[in-house]
């Protein structure tokens, strides 16, 4: 079964569950919070930006500088942390941005991504662009290059993310918006420090074999071989690598949000020749 990308015309954010209607609340577990529990209209409905990172740290540190940037009021060393009654995720709030942690990988960003996609929902927010921010690892480019993902990419370098639903394969699809992704590019023009470009991203299920590192407790094939991977990896467009990218573009679509991916290469950029 396969399910593609919806666009919504109104700004809306959807859900496409009808078990949810039937809910005398629904308790967004990981994230403390609920619509009985909470006016999630009145704390979330301005939000304009949601913008999403591995580490509970940087979120907050990404928050903070946030709020220096918008101007507001204090000097945001006091930041709240909203999520605060769960050990889970971090959740901080800058004006109309949210910023928020997702942990590592596909479990953990989709857990978060469920509950912030209802969050928004039930909110009444719209128009609502998200973002995820942090790092990754580079593949045939400089160390601190930014990549701007126009396309996430499973293992097999196809633009999908496959979901087992009971016994069954959903197979999704992992579309971005690359005239967003264009003119995000033209933007980073402006800031010269940032070596910026538009790549795939390429999404794994593990660290170690995944990703072809020979470090790892298990390792089931040659060096050579690896290089001969990523070699085919970057001819296919690939230009980073992480764990997240298909799930967060699958689910993001099929809601009506917009989102982009924005990775700087710090933690590891392999070299192909």
């Amino acid at each position: 079964m396969t399910e593609t990308t919806v666009y919504s015309g109104n700004g809306l954010v959807h859900i496409k569950n009808p078990h949810l209607d039937s809910m005398e609340e629904d308790i967004l577990y990981h994230l403390n919070l609920g619509t009985k529990t909470h006016n999630l209209p009145a704390m979330f409905g301005d939000i304009k930006f949601a913008c999403i990172g591995g580490s509970p740290n940087r979120m907050k540190a990404f928050a903070q500088f946030m709020h220096k940037e918008l101007g507001l009021k204090g000097d945001g060393e006091d930041l709240a942390d909203i999520c605060a009654g769960t050990d889970r995720y971090v959740m901080y709030r800058a004006g109309p941005v949210l910023s928020i942690s997702h942990g590592m990988g596909i479990p953990s960003i989709s857990i978060m991504l469920h509950e912030l996609i209802k969050l928004l929902h039930y909110a009444k927010c719209q128009d609502v662009t998200i973002i995820r921010i942090g790092t990754s690892g580079g593949l045939g480019i400089k160390p601190g290059t930014v990549v701007i993902t126009d396309t996430a990419v499973d293992s097999s370098f196809k633009p999908r993310f496959e979901q087992v639903v009971l016994d069954d394969v959903v197979v999704r699809s992992t579309e971005l918006d690359k005239d967003l992704a264009k003119e995000l590019l033209a933007c980073s023009k402006e800031i010269p420090d940032f070596p910026t470009l538009i790549g795939h991203t390429m999404c794994t299920y593990d660290f170690y074999e995944g990703q072809g590192r020979l470090d790892g407790a298990l390792c089931s094939f040659s060096s050579e071989k690896k290089l001969e991977y990523l070699k085919r990896a970057y001819n296919a467009g690939v230009r980073n690598i992480e764990m997240e990218s298909t799930a967060f573009a699958a689910l993001c679509g099929l809601c009506g949000l917009k989102a982009f991916i924005l990775k700087t290469n710090i933690l590891i950029s392999i070299s192909i020749s």
